[in-house]
Protein backbone atom coordinates (compact mmCIF):
# COMPACT_ATOMS: atom_id res chain seq x y z
CA UNK A 1 0.00 0.00 0.00
CA UNK A 2 2.52 2.26 1.07
CA UNK A 3 4.57 1.49 -2.40
CA UNK A 4 1.11 2.53 -4.19
CA UNK A 5 0.98 5.58 -2.44
CA UNK A 6 4.25 6.39 -3.28
CA UNK A 7 3.75 6.29 -6.97
CA UNK A 8 0.61 8.17 -7.12
CA UNK A 9 2.67 11.15 -5.16
CA UNK A 10 5.09 10.50 -8.09
CA UNK A 11 2.65 10.70 -10.79
CA UNK A 12 0.66 13.89 -9.30
CA UNK A 13 4.13 15.59 -8.80
CA UNK A 14 4.51 14.73 -12.64
CA UNK A 15 1.17 16.18 -13.32
CA UNK A 16 1.78 19.28 -11.74
CA UNK A 17 5.12 19.67 -13.54
CA UNK A 18 3.16 18.84 -17.39
CA UNK A 19 0.46 21.66 -16.11
CA UNK A 20 2.63 24.02 -15.36
CA UNK A 21 4.64 23.80 -18.51
CA UNK A 22 1.60 24.04 -20.40
CA UNK A 23 1.26 27.69 -18.79
CA UNK A 24 5.05 28.63 -19.93
CA UNK A 25 5.37 29.77 -23.52
CA UNK A 26 8.64 28.21 -25.04
CA UNK A 27 11.69 30.18 -25.87
CA UNK A 28 10.66 32.89 -28.03
CA UNK A 29 13.74 35.54 -28.70
CA UNK A 30 10.97 38.66 -29.98
CA UNK A 31 9.63 38.66 -26.25
CA UNK A 32 13.63 38.72 -25.26
CA UNK A 33 13.88 41.96 -22.47
CA UNK A 34 10.02 41.89 -21.46
CA UNK A 35 10.33 39.06 -18.06
CA UNK A 36 12.27 40.42 -14.91
CA UNK A 37 13.99 39.34 -12.16
CA UNK A 38 16.38 37.43 -14.78
CA UNK A 39 18.59 37.04 -11.57
CA UNK A 40 16.32 33.26 -11.30
CA UNK A 41 18.65 32.40 -14.73
CA UNK A 42 21.61 32.59 -12.82
CA UNK A 43 23.17 29.06 -11.53
CA UNK A 44 25.21 30.20 -8.19
CA UNK A 45 26.74 26.95 -7.43
CA UNK A 46 30.08 26.42 -8.45
CA UNK A 47 29.73 22.39 -9.52
CA UNK A 48 27.23 22.29 -11.51
CA UNK A 49 28.00 25.24 -13.17
CA UNK A 50 30.98 23.87 -14.09
CA UNK A 51 29.43 21.90 -17.50
CA UNK A 52 26.78 24.33 -18.05
CA UNK A 53 23.98 23.21 -15.67
CA UNK A 54 23.31 20.03 -17.76
CA UNK A 55 22.82 17.72 -14.45
CA UNK A 56 18.93 17.92 -14.39
CA UNK A 57 19.08 14.48 -14.58
CA UNK A 58 21.75 13.87 -12.49
CA UNK A 59 22.88 16.58 -10.19
CA UNK A 60 22.67 15.38 -6.64
CA UNK A 61 22.82 17.25 -2.97
CA UNK A 62 22.43 20.36 -2.31
CA UNK A 63 23.84 21.55 -6.26
CA UNK A 64 20.87 20.16 -6.97
CA UNK A 65 18.98 23.43 -5.74
CA UNK A 66 19.03 25.23 -9.21
CA UNK A 67 18.97 22.28 -11.67
CA UNK A 68 16.24 20.40 -10.43
CA UNK A 69 15.10 20.55 -6.96
CA UNK A 70 14.34 16.52 -7.18
CA UNK A 71 18.09 16.03 -7.13
CA UNK A 72 18.65 17.20 -3.49
CA UNK A 73 16.48 14.40 -1.99
CA UNK A 74 19.91 12.09 -2.67
CA UNK A 75 21.72 14.27 0.16
CA UNK A 76 22.90 11.39 2.79
CA UNK A 77 23.27 13.34 5.62
CA UNK A 78 24.02 16.70 5.57
CA UNK A 79 25.36 19.52 2.79
CA UNK A 80 26.71 22.73 3.66
CA UNK A 81 28.14 25.01 0.68
CA UNK A 82 28.71 29.11 0.66
CA UNK A 83 29.78 30.21 -3.43
CA UNK A 84 31.77 33.22 -4.45
CA UNK A 85 30.91 34.24 -7.97
CA UNK A 86 32.97 37.22 -9.80
CA UNK A 87 30.24 37.55 -12.27
CA UNK A 88 30.86 39.29 -15.68
CA UNK A 89 34.38 39.85 -14.40
CA UNK A 90 35.12 43.79 -14.55
CA UNK A 91 31.63 44.36 -14.22
CA UNK A 92 31.87 44.97 -10.09
CA UNK A 93 28.70 42.43 -10.01
CA UNK A 94 29.31 40.26 -7.13
CA UNK A 95 27.02 36.82 -6.26
CA UNK A 96 26.99 34.66 -3.27
CA UNK A 97 24.71 31.72 -2.31
CA UNK A 98 24.46 29.91 1.18
CA UNK A 99 22.74 26.83 1.51
CA UNK A 100 22.38 24.07 3.77
CA UNK A 101 20.38 20.50 2.71
CA UNK A 102 19.35 17.99 5.48
CA UNK A 103 18.12 14.72 5.51
CA UNK A 104 15.07 14.36 7.68
CA UNK A 105 15.32 10.23 8.52
CA UNK A 106 15.10 7.09 6.59
CA UNK A 107 12.20 7.93 4.50
CA UNK A 108 11.14 11.38 5.37
CA UNK A 109 12.95 13.27 2.82
CA UNK A 110 15.49 16.27 2.82
CA UNK A 111 14.97 19.47 3.18
CA UNK A 112 16.74 22.29 2.10
CA UNK A 113 17.39 26.04 2.74
CA UNK A 114 19.43 28.64 0.28
CA UNK A 115 20.37 32.59 0.09
CA UNK A 116 21.38 33.54 -3.40
CA UNK A 117 22.05 37.55 -2.97
CA UNK A 118 23.61 39.26 -5.95
CA UNK A 119 25.15 43.30 -5.41
CA UNK A 120 25.91 45.47 -7.91
CA UNK A 121 28.33 48.22 -5.70
CA UNK A 122 27.67 51.92 -5.55
CA UNK A 123 25.60 53.86 -8.23
CA UNK A 124 26.08 57.68 -8.39
CA UNK A 125 22.53 59.42 -7.73
CA UNK A 126 22.18 61.82 -10.26
CA UNK A 127 18.78 64.26 -10.50
CA UNK A 128 17.92 67.33 -13.28
CA UNK A 129 18.84 69.63 -10.59
CA UNK A 130 22.04 67.82 -9.18
CA UNK A 131 23.54 66.22 -12.65
CA UNK A 132 27.11 65.78 -10.75
CA UNK A 133 25.61 63.45 -8.57
CA UNK A 134 24.74 63.86 -4.99
CA UNK A 135 25.61 60.59 -3.38
CA UNK A 136 25.54 56.46 -4.00
CA UNK A 137 22.87 53.95 -4.15
CA UNK A 138 23.32 49.99 -3.78
CA UNK A 139 21.42 47.59 -5.36
CA UNK A 140 20.71 44.25 -4.19
CA UNK A 141 18.55 41.08 -5.03
CA UNK A 142 18.11 38.23 -3.13
CA UNK A 143 16.65 35.37 -3.66
CA UNK A 144 15.56 32.99 -0.45
CA UNK A 145 15.01 29.27 -1.21
CA UNK A 146 12.99 26.72 0.68
CA UNK A 147 12.88 22.94 -0.68
CA UNK A 148 11.70 19.64 -0.10
CA UNK A 149 12.47 16.40 -1.77
CA UNK A 150 12.11 12.73 -1.25
CA UNK A 151 12.22 9.06 -2.65
CA UNK A 152 9.08 7.81 -4.13
CA UNK A 153 11.14 4.31 -4.56
CA UNK A 154 14.41 2.91 -5.57
CA UNK A 155 14.03 4.92 -8.84
CA UNK A 156 11.94 8.16 -8.88
CA UNK A 157 12.79 10.70 -7.07
CA UNK A 158 10.84 14.62 -6.76
CA UNK A 159 10.57 17.71 -5.15
CA UNK A 160 9.20 20.91 -4.64
CA UNK A 161 10.85 24.15 -4.28
CA UNK A 162 9.40 27.54 -3.17
CA UNK A 163 11.49 31.27 -3.49
CA UNK A 164 10.94 34.30 -2.43
CA UNK A 165 11.79 37.02 -4.64
CA UNK A 166 13.21 40.32 -3.30
CA UNK A 167 14.48 43.34 -5.69
CA UNK A 168 15.72 46.98 -4.56
CA UNK A 169 16.88 50.23 -5.04
CA UNK A 170 17.38 53.15 -2.32
CA UNK A 171 13.76 53.94 -3.27
CA UNK A 172 11.90 51.61 -4.66
CA UNK A 173 11.48 47.71 -4.65
CA UNK A 174 9.91 44.48 -5.69
CA UNK A 175 8.71 41.23 -4.23
CA UNK A 176 7.44 38.13 -5.43
CA UNK A 177 7.14 34.29 -5.00
CA UNK A 178 8.16 31.33 -7.59
CA UNK A 179 7.72 27.93 -7.69
CA UNK A 180 10.37 25.05 -8.75
CA UNK A 181 8.96 21.71 -9.08
CA UNK A 182 11.25 18.66 -10.74
CA UNK A 183 11.27 14.59 -10.59
CA UNK A 184 14.41 12.47 -11.77
CA UNK A 185 14.36 8.81 -12.38
CA UNK A 186 17.30 6.32 -12.17
CA UNK A 187 17.62 3.18 -13.91
CA UNK A 188 19.92 0.29 -14.89
CA UNK A 189 21.84 -2.21 -13.73
CA UNK A 190 24.51 0.16 -11.92
CA UNK A 191 22.06 3.08 -11.33
CA UNK A 192 23.99 4.74 -14.61
CA UNK A 193 21.16 5.78 -16.49
CA UNK A 194 19.44 8.97 -15.21
CA UNK A 195 16.37 11.51 -16.97
CA UNK A 196 14.72 14.21 -15.47
CA UNK A 197 12.30 17.05 -16.00
CA UNK A 198 11.86 20.39 -14.30
CA UNK A 199 10.11 23.48 -14.65
CA UNK A 200 11.34 26.69 -12.78
CA UNK A 201 10.43 30.07 -11.86
CA UNK A 202 6.26 29.49 -12.12
CA UNK A 203 4.67 32.81 -10.26
CA UNK A 204 2.43 35.49 -10.55
CA UNK A 205 3.70 38.87 -12.03
CA UNK A 206 5.36 40.96 -9.50
CA UNK A 207 5.84 44.79 -9.88
CA UNK A 208 8.08 47.70 -8.32
CA UNK A 209 6.68 50.46 -5.64
CA UNK A 210 8.11 52.83 -2.87
CA UNK A 211 8.82 56.38 -2.68
CA UNK A 212 11.11 56.06 -5.70
CA UNK A 213 7.41 56.18 -7.86
CA UNK A 214 6.34 59.26 -6.13
CA UNK A 215 6.43 62.91 -6.28
CA UNK A 216 4.96 66.43 -4.85
CA UNK A 217 2.71 67.90 -7.08
CA UNK A 218 0.84 70.95 -6.73
CA UNK A 219 -3.02 70.97 -8.19
CA UNK A 220 -4.22 74.51 -8.91
CA UNK A 221 -7.52 75.74 -7.24
CA UNK A 222 -9.77 78.61 -7.15
CA UNK A 223 -9.06 79.28 -3.69
CA UNK A 224 -5.06 78.31 -3.17
CA UNK A 225 -2.69 76.15 -4.77
CA UNK A 226 -2.35 72.70 -2.45
CA UNK A 227 -0.02 70.15 -2.99
CA UNK A 228 -0.12 66.65 -2.69
CA UNK A 229 1.97 63.65 -2.97
CA UNK A 230 1.09 61.67 -6.09
CA UNK A 231 2.49 58.27 -6.53
CA UNK A 232 3.06 56.50 -10.17
CA UNK A 233 1.85 53.40 -10.85
CA UNK A 234 4.62 50.52 -11.98
CA UNK A 235 4.12 48.25 -14.97
CA UNK A 236 4.19 44.17 -13.44
CA UNK A 237 6.76 42.21 -15.17
CA UNK A 238 6.57 38.42 -15.41
CA UNK A 239 9.02 36.13 -14.16
CA UNK A 240 11.10 33.84 -16.43
CA UNK A 241 9.69 30.50 -16.35
CA UNK A 242 11.68 27.53 -17.52
CA UNK A 243 10.99 24.07 -18.67
CA UNK A 244 14.54 21.98 -18.80
CA UNK A 245 14.30 18.09 -19.62
CA UNK A 246 17.72 16.40 -19.61
CA UNK A 247 19.40 12.49 -19.41
CA UNK A 248 22.57 11.70 -18.46
CA UNK A 249 24.78 8.10 -19.12
CA UNK A 250 27.68 6.51 -16.52
CA UNK A 251 30.69 5.12 -17.55
CA UNK A 252 32.32 3.08 -15.06
CA UNK A 253 35.70 1.62 -15.23
CA UNK A 254 36.84 -0.38 -12.73
CA UNK A 255 36.42 0.53 -9.43
CA UNK A 256 38.02 3.81 -9.08
CA UNK A 257 36.78 5.95 -12.29
CA UNK A 258 33.85 7.38 -13.95
CA UNK A 259 32.80 8.92 -17.16
CA UNK A 260 29.43 10.78 -17.27
CA UNK A 261 27.94 12.46 -20.43
CA UNK A 262 25.31 14.10 -20.34
CA UNK A 263 22.44 16.62 -22.43
CA UNK A 264 19.71 18.71 -21.93
CA UNK A 265 17.30 21.19 -23.03
CA UNK A 266 16.29 24.45 -21.81
CA UNK A 267 13.14 26.18 -22.63
CA UNK A 268 12.74 29.46 -21.15
CA UNK A 269 9.46 31.75 -21.93
CA UNK A 270 11.59 35.01 -22.68
CA UNK A 271 14.78 33.98 -24.55
CA UNK A 272 16.24 31.57 -27.01
CA UNK A 273 15.82 27.59 -26.25
CA UNK A 274 18.84 26.43 -24.87
CA UNK A 275 20.86 22.28 -25.36
CA UNK A 276 23.97 22.03 -23.08
CA UNK A 277 26.10 19.02 -24.13
CA UNK A 278 28.34 18.17 -20.49
CA UNK A 279 30.97 16.01 -19.80
CA UNK A 280 32.81 14.94 -15.63
CA UNK A 281 35.42 12.54 -14.58
CA UNK A 282 35.73 11.12 -11.57
CA UNK A 283 38.13 9.65 -9.55
CA UNK A 284 36.70 8.57 -6.68
CA UNK A 285 35.65 10.73 -4.35
CA UNK A 286 38.67 12.57 -4.47
CA UNK A 287 38.88 14.36 -8.01
CA UNK A 288 36.41 15.29 -10.46
CA UNK A 289 36.54 17.62 -13.89
CA UNK A 290 33.62 18.77 -16.11
CA UNK A 291 33.37 20.59 -18.93
CA UNK A 292 30.23 21.68 -20.94
CA UNK A 293 29.07 24.08 -23.80
CA UNK A 294 25.72 25.78 -24.43
CA UNK A 295 24.16 26.51 -27.81
CA UNK A 296 21.75 28.43 -28.78
CA UNK A 297 20.50 30.10 -31.89
CA UNK A 298 23.13 32.69 -32.94
CA UNK A 299 25.53 32.03 -30.65
CA UNK A 300 28.81 31.70 -33.03
CA UNK A 301 27.70 35.76 -34.05
CA UNK A 302 30.07 37.88 -33.08
CA UNK A 303 27.98 41.16 -32.70
CA UNK A 304 26.05 41.12 -29.05
CA UNK A 305 22.65 41.60 -30.47
CA UNK A 306 22.62 38.95 -32.71
CA UNK A 307 24.09 36.82 -30.63
CA UNK A 308 21.35 37.45 -27.87
CA UNK A 309 23.82 36.95 -24.56
CA UNK A 310 27.65 37.89 -23.43
CA UNK A 311 28.02 33.86 -22.89
CA UNK A 312 29.57 32.30 -25.72
CA UNK A 313 29.32 28.51 -25.01
CA UNK A 314 31.49 26.49 -22.98
CA UNK A 315 32.22 26.49 -19.53
CA UNK A 316 34.58 24.21 -17.49
CA UNK A 317 35.58 23.24 -13.62
CA UNK A 318 36.73 21.23 -11.05
CA UNK A 319 36.43 19.85 -7.60
CA UNK A 320 38.69 18.26 -5.14
CA UNK A 321 37.49 16.73 -2.09
CA UNK A 322 39.08 15.36 0.71
CA UNK A 323 37.25 12.74 3.14
CA UNK A 324 36.44 12.43 6.27
CA UNK A 325 34.64 9.34 6.51
CA UNK A 326 35.04 7.35 3.36
CA UNK A 327 32.15 5.09 4.14
CA UNK A 328 29.71 8.02 4.64
CA UNK A 329 31.40 9.65 1.64
CA UNK A 330 31.54 13.19 4.19
CA UNK A 331 34.04 15.04 3.62
CA UNK A 332 35.21 18.63 2.54
CA UNK A 333 35.35 20.17 -1.22
CA UNK A 334 36.99 23.01 -3.11
CA UNK A 335 35.06 23.46 -6.62
CA UNK A 336 35.98 26.01 -9.16
CA UNK A 337 34.02 26.62 -12.34
CA UNK A 338 34.32 29.51 -15.30
CA UNK A 339 31.99 30.30 -17.86
CA UNK A 340 33.10 32.05 -21.12
CA UNK A 341 31.79 35.51 -22.14
CA UNK A 342 32.17 38.10 -24.70
CA UNK A 343 32.73 40.71 -23.51
CA UNK A 344 34.15 40.91 -20.15
CA UNK A 345 37.00 38.41 -18.38
CA UNK A 346 34.42 35.80 -17.68
CA UNK A 347 32.71 34.44 -14.70
CA UNK A 348 34.60 32.59 -12.03
CA UNK A 349 32.95 30.53 -9.20
CA UNK A 350 34.63 29.53 -6.29
CA UNK A 351 32.88 26.97 -3.35
CA UNK A 352 33.08 25.15 -0.36
CA UNK A 353 31.31 22.30 0.54
CA UNK A 354 31.06 20.21 3.72
CA UNK A 355 28.87 17.25 4.03
CA UNK A 356 28.49 14.65 6.92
Amino acid sequence: MKNIYRYLVAIALMGLILLLAGQATAGNKDRSGQAGASELLINPWARSSGWGGVGTSCTQGLEALFTNIAGTGFTKGTDIIFVYTNWLKGSDVNVMAFGISQKLGKNAGVLTAAVMSMTFGEIQVTTTALPEGSGTFKPSYMNINLGYAKAFSNSIYGGLNIKLITESISNANATGIALDAGIQYVTGEKEQIKFGIALKNVGAPIRFSGDGLSFRGIIPTRDDDNEFTVEQRSAKYELPATLRIGASYDFFIGELHRITVAGNFNSNSFTKDQFILGLEYSLKYYLQLRAGYTYQSGVFESDLAERGTVFTGPSAGFTVSVPFNKEKESGIAIDYSFRATNPFQGTHSVGIKLNF
